[in-house]
């Protein structure tokens, strides 16, 4: 229409301009899309206890965490799987009559790596320095227990209970006692509690028999308390053992009637809690993502990953570093430590000879005549892992031979009637170099120990390597969410 005012006819209003699309990251190779906002300080591969820490710990730290994983849960070899999860990751078929037999699926949280907590260990510390403890709940475990002549016996957790245990004659219940006297008090700063004994330097075993411990005596102490896998803490020096010893007897002291803690509803709790802290602080978590390659550079050093997830292939850049579990890395870049073999059991019936529904049984190596201890963790539905009137107890050791199931029949045997048995055998490895030069962190595998204290040793390592500060624990308390 004409304007009669004078003017001319008004335009049509311009279309609004389409939004460019963001430029394609330099970095980016090519036939990829970016995987989640594409570039953090810090990617870390899978979920097992040990990553999650680190991603946790770096988040503190302000870091833009990523961190995946290739399984749709979390806790990779430390997860704790229900029932119909348990008998899918060993490619077993569920019983049709298995509600019936075994109880509920969701009444199963089974772990894959079975280890206790020590109270006053160094786990704890880092759940309490990182804030993480009031995420879970904790029960402790009945007690510990030893094998001897084949049967299962209490390691002594009293004074009372030291003399009348059936593991010592009345003399050598009388020098057993001088000797955990003299660990107590033993101060390595104050050379009045020595009483001329060079700790530091001497072997354990001239420490035993400077105290005229018998070989069964030393057995016990050094295999169900002071947690060795192997008689090679005999030949190393007293310190290494008196430490051990008294970590295990403050542990005890902390709680009674045993040194252990164990997270309602399986291990699983605590690589979740970890993956809580990470995304309180930032983090991106995305599980079924594939890691297909840790990407480098010309120098070979680490700058992200190429990942395959919801079916398109992805990539994210790490301006620091890439951490991770050894699976997720080049074969060269890690080197085999041995193998674990274990056994997943669900029984009927508490184990005879263990008082309670949870405990953890060693098996020496001197009684089960071979070069390392079998384990054994019992729990139950204390615990939540299972439905009541049925328990789980997991077997393993450290694999000497070319036939890893006949390695833990010793162990076996003591269960009684199996309703359900999974067996297992993984290798373990370690990093070859520290990190430092080809910026891969990368963790060890968890070994046949029945606790997380080299977890943790591990986890304080990796933390100097990537980060070149100390993480110290040495004025953080125990845990206070204990039931």
């Amino acid at each position: 229409m004409a304007d009669f005012e004078g003017g001319a006819e008004a335009a049509p209003a311009a279309a609004p301009a389409e939004p460019e699309a963001p430029a394609r990251p330099e970095w980016l190779p090519e036939g990829c899309d970016v995987l989640a906002d594409g570039e953090y300080d810090a990617i870390i591969v899978g979920t097992g206890l040990t990553d999650c820490i680190m991603s946790g710990l770096l988040s503190r730290m302000n870091m833009k965490v990523l961190h995946v994983d290739r399984n749709g849960y979390y806790g990779g070899d430390c997860a704790s799987l229900s029932l119909n999860e348990l008998f899918r990751e060993f490619s077993k078929t569920v019983p049709e009559d298995a509600r019936s037999t075994l109880g509920a699926n969701r009444d199963y949280n089974v772990d894959l790596v079975p280890k206790f907590i020590m109270a006053c260990g160094a786990l704890v510390k880092i759940l309490v320095h990182t804030r993480v403890e009031p995420y879970l709940q904790f029960k402790q475990i009945s007690g510990s227990f030893v094998v001897k002549d084949g049967k299962v016996q209490k390691v002594p957790s009293t004074p009372q209970e030291a003399i009348a245990s059936s593991l010592m004659g009345m003399f050598e219940k009388r020098r057993f006692r001088t000797f955990i006297i003299y660990v107590a008090q033993y101060k390595e700063d104050d050379p009045s509690t020595w009483e001329g004994k060079d700790v530091m330097n001497m072997p354990m075993g001239a420490l035993f028999d400077a105290f005229n411990l018998d070989a069964n005596t030393q057995s016990f102490v050094g295999h169900a308390m002071a947690l060795h896998r192997d008689d090679g803490y005999l030949q190393r020096p007293a310190i290494e053992t008196v430490r051990a010893l008294q970590l295990y007897t403050s542990s005890i002291e902390q709680y009674g009637r045993s040194p252990y803690l164990y997270p309602v509803w399986g291990l699983g709790g605590l690589p979740e809690s970890f993956s809580r802290l990470c995304a309180v602080n930032g983090g991106t978590f995305m599980l079924n993502c594939d890691v297909q390659e840790v990407m480098t550079n010309a120098d070979g050093v680490a700058w992200g990953i190429k990942a395959k997830f919801e079916d398109k292939v992805c990539a994210a850049k790490a301006r620091l570093c890439v951490v991770g579990d050894p699976s997720y890395f080049p074969a060269e870049k890690v080197r085999p430590t041995g193998r674990v073999a274990r056994s997943i059991c669900i029984l009927d019936h508490p184990i005879r000879g263990v008082s309670g529904d949870s405990g953890q049984i060693i098996v020496p190596m001197r009684e089960a005549r071979r070069n390392h201890d079998i384990y054994i963790a019992f729990l139950g539905n204390e615990h939540e892992v299972a439905p009541k009137n049925r328990f789980i107890a997991i077997v393993s050791t450290t694999v000497e031979t070319a036939d890893p199931m006949a390695e833990l029949e010793p162990g076996i045997r003591l269960l009684g009637n199996v309703m359900e048995r999974f067996d297992a055998v993984v290798e373990t490895f370690e990093p070859v170099g520290s990190g430092e030069d080809d910026r891969m962190f990368i963790s060890r595998s968890y070994d046949a120990t029945s606790h997380f204290e080299t977890v943790a040793d591990d986890v304080r390592d990796m933390f100097r390597r990537v980060t070149g500060e100390v993480l110290d624990l040495s004025s953080v308390g125990g845990a206070e969410n204990v039931a």
